[in-house]
């Protein structure tokens, strides 16, 4: 069966596209990092609210996520279109969340534009702190996402793919506490927290050949002591683990703290080591949903290449998210392949007319996407079907 975009939709978006720009430009223009997206947050609500959206803001107890709600004319299910909006440290908008945000609400928009009779609930559900912060797993844990039947979004990337496995992944702070001393005039009274971190660094590095390949494990040192002259008390290490499923990564952690623990008894030191944010879990892609809104993207010229193993994986909350409900997470090329994400080249491509070329081809696809959940049962029951299964036997979709 043949999928294209309405013609009344795709219009509706084409119109939309230098408003989709100037927004994303703004951001682009205006990073905020995790939790502190107040502008973003309040250019979003200001848009959607005038849209006749209605909008509850600080949701789940977090000051710059929000919920806007567009209820249809009869019963039906809910359907949520998840925006990001967090900036990286030093780097700004070097993931393109700028375009996540511009491209949803254009999808949101359109819809309620066109269809504003349409069946069910069309929801915009902000959330914040996904760079490391885990904020779509905290607006889970308290409620945010109660009766959302299926949530989408897509992302920014070198490539055009219709899904991408990601890992789970833990962000942890590894403190050693040592005994301060004079570093000539006794070191012997003195116990390096410094030393205890470096055996711990060690140990990982020893670690590697015997982890699997999927594993990753990477971090900085972000505090290892005061002066030359006296032996450090303290020393802190923040680092990223991950694995390709939960199960797998919670073995893995068990290693790393062991290696912790092990580096501390060798150095004299002790050692705490703290989950510094939610845990990400691995990425369920449902991929009746995502072979849809391939359909629908290759209608308007966008061809969504089919996962691979070969496409190298990091990690989100939208894993969290799609082991409770279905959901997708597509990606559209804004730049070269092979550009690295997180960088200034992502960074710099995220704001050319290429990258918002692709949000609109995407914003697009997804607003018939939409259409089609709140109105096609049937399709939606594939959807859960699929996600029923693949989270009962716990293995992400691949093919």
């Amino acid at each position: 069966m043949s999928h294209r975009v309405p013609a009344d939709l795709h219009a509706d978006i084409r119109a939309r596209r230098s408003a989709l720009e100037q927004l994303s430009l703004d951001l682009h223009a205006t990073p905020e990092v995790r939790f502190e997206e107040h502008y973003a947050a309040e250019q979003l609500v200001g848009r959607l609210a005038g849209a006749g959206f209605k909008v509850d803001t600080g949701v789940g107890d977090l000051p710059t996520a929000f919920v806007a709600t567009h209820e249809g004319t009869v019963d039906g299910p809910t359907i949520a279109v998840l925006l990001e909006y967090d900036a990286l440290p030093g780097l700004g908008h070097g993931c393109g969340h700028n375009l996540i945000a511009a491209g949803g609400l254009t999808t949101a928009l359109a819809v309620a534009a066109v269809r504003p009779d349409h069946p069910g609930t069309l929801k915009v559900i902000g959330t914040p702190g996904e760079e490391g912060g885990g904020g779509k797993i905290l607006l889970l844990e308290r409620g945010v996402f109660d009766g959302v039947d299926a949530a989408v979004m897509f992302h920014a990337a070198d490539r055009s793919l219709r899904a991408r496995h990601a890992l789970a992944s833990s962000k942890i702070r590894i403190t050693f506490h040592g005994v301060a001393a004079h570093a000539a005039k006794g070191p012997w009274e003195g116990r390096s927290a410094a030393a205890g971190a470096q055996l711990f660094l060690t140990a990982i590095d020893s670690m590697r050949q015997f982890v699997r390949p999927s594993a990753r494990i990477h971090g900085i040192v972000t505090h290892g002591g005061d002066a030359p002259n006296v032996v450090p008390e303290r020393a802190e290490i923040d680092m990223y683990v991950r694995e390709s499923t939960t199960a797998a990564l919670d073995d893995l952690m068990d290693r790393v703290s062991a290696a912790a623990d092990g580096a501390a008894l060798a150095t004299g030191t002790t050692v705490v080591l703290t989950e510094t944010a939610p845990r990400y879990a691995e990425r369920f892609n449902n991929m009746v949903m995502a072979d849809r809104i391939a359909a629908y993207s290759a209608s308007i010229g966008l061809e969504l290449e089919p996962p691979s193993a070969q496409n190298p994986a990091g990690s989100s909350d939208i894993g969290n998210v799609s082991a409770i409900l279905p959901a997708i997470h597509p990606y559209v090329q804004i730049c070269e392949r092979g550009t690295s994400s997180h960088s200034v080249a992502m960074r710099e491509a995220a704001r050319t007319p290429r990258a918002h070329e692709a949000a609109e081809t995407m914003a697009a696809a997804m607003a018939a996407l939409v259409l089609d959940l709140l109105e096609d049962a049937e399709l939606l029951t594939a959807a859960r079907a699929e996600f029923n299964a693949a989270v009962c036997v716990g293995e992400p979709s691949q093919h």
